[in-house]
């Protein structure tokens, strides 16, 4: 499963760091829990967005304890999965997996034994007429992201996407001159996000060629930052989290791991996002650490002291 290959990539490469320093990083992500077990979002309260990176960072820097997954599983099992968004359902799957590998409960004990086959026609009410997935059944066009979510939902169950072939050729349409892909069709300019999503499915369904790779990795060039990060697209003069993790996964997945020089990308990250105390901020105007970014963060140490494959 691409979720868990991707966590156990980035893990290999944090057993390479100082245990000091990821303990930090440990002890802040667990001080977002609240007393309901879920994770807190920006906001202050539990969020099962925040919750599901909060699991993640957790898993890759030395796992979840049976405690910490039985007070999570609690939190889990407050949501019913068939009436979540594309988004929170994936959170709420890898996040159910992981608290019942590390000892907690099964939430998904009492599903309905055709769940599968309910979370597919719930995500087959959001695909759309170009072969993508929207974000809800409203969405006229398919998203890039959104679609990514979706096949990583279908994963976690055990299912592949329908027409398979359908949802490759809108990705195929969702690439621009410049060499990335645009979120939504009648976008012009590239992302680096979506451009992730989009070579990640591609490599999921077997629709990758090489002239696709040549092609974003031109596109990766133009987004580093003189920060030494890479930004969201090309208008935006600033590095951030997120996409510097996204970016250096899609070039490092492409055969690229001199994009930008590692030396250059720590150094941004030790100065810009990653807090003293712990944690990690989303770029170098954020003020807040949060469990999202600081997995982001974690990712993208991860990524660069992992054994070469």
């Amino acid at each position: 499963m691409y979720l868990f290959q991707l966590a156990d990539r980035v893990s290999r490469g944090l057993q390479e760091l100082e245990s000091e320093r990821l303990e930090r990083h440990r002890d802040f992500l667990l001080s977002q829990q609240m007393p309901d077990g879920g994770f807190r979002g920006r906001e202050g309260d539990s969020d099962l967005y925040y919750t599901g990176f909060a699991v993640r960072a957790l898993a890759v820097t030395g796992g979840l304890t049976p405690t910490q997954a039985q007070s999570v599983g609690l939190f889990l099992k407050s949501f019913d999965p068939l009436e979540l968004g594309i988004i929170d359902l994936l959170s709420w799957l890898y996040s159910a997996l992981v608290v019942q590998a590390s000892g907690g409960p099964d939430v998904m004990e009492g599903a309905p034994e055709d769940f599968p086959e309910q979370m597919s026609a719930r995500l087959e009410a959001c695909r759309t007429e170009d072969g993508g997935y929207a974000k809800n059944t409203e969405g006229a066009s398919g998203s890039t992201y959104h679609s990514f979510m979706a096949v990583l939902a279908y994963e976690l169950v055990g299912r592949k996407p329908p027409r398979p072939n359908r949802l490759i050729q809108f990705l195929y349409d969702r690439q621009r001159d410049d060499g990335g892909f645009v979120e939504i069709g009648p976008m012009k300019r590239s992302g680096t996000n979506p451009t992730a999503a989009a070579i990640a499915l591609l490599h999921t369904l077997g629709g990758m060629e090489d002239d696709i790779a040549e092609d974003t990795l031109g596109f990766l060039t133009d987004v580093v930052s003189s920060e030494g990060g890479f930004q969201a697209n090309t208008r935006i003069p600033v590095a951030d989290g997120l996409s510097t993790f996204t970016g250096l996964l899609t070039a490092q997945d492409l055969g690229r791991r001199d994009v930008i020089p590692a030396i250059r990308v720590l150094a941004w990250l030790t100065t810009e996002i990653e807090a003293s105390e712990g944690g990690f901020k989303g770029a170098s105007w954020d003020q807040q650490a949060d469990a999202e970014y600081t997995f982001y963060g974690l990712g993208i140490l991860g990524l660069l002291h992992a054994p070469v494959e």
